[in-house]
């Protein structure tokens, strides 16, 4: 441990964070440029989100809504950094690498399935009353 009167070779407080931030920003930014799924399910959140505040319900409902998609983002960001990781260590075709990515592209599918029934069951019943 180095006393405080020693540089710490790490970051500390708002530098820190200010660092952390600007990772995220360029996982953000790399992502948005060559993950496609992750474009594609941005514009869907850009598209919902708006069809959300439209619809006549709860808070706590716009909420579910608007969280269940944003969810299928997380997800995909976690999917892409875990594909990126199994590549980074091989090219070569392995089971296990198979089986980490398939898990991964599971994860993602059950996010979208959760997103989907939420929007089923919360905005399903206003569209079909206005129908």
């Amino acid at each position: 441990m180095t006393s405080p009167s020693e540089p710490n070779k790490r970051t500390a407080g708002y530098q820190r964070v200010k660092t952390a931030i600007g990772y995220s920003f360029a996982g953000f930014r790399y992502a948005i440029q060559y993950e496609t799924a992750i474009r594609e399910e941005l514009l869907a959140l850009a598209v919902l989100v708006p069809i959300s505040a439209l619809l006549p319900v709860t808070n706590m409902e716009h909420l579910v809504l608007v969280l269940s998609m944003m969810l299928v983002v997380l997800v995909e960001f976690v999917n892409s950094a875990i594909e990126s990781t199994v590549d980074r260590i091989s090219t070569d075709r392995h089971p296990l690498s198979g089986r980490a990515k398939d898990l991964a592209s599971g994860a993602v599918f059950i996010a979208v399935l959760m997103s989907g029934l939420c929007w089923v069951v919360i905005a399903g019943p206003v569209v079909f009353r206005w129908v």
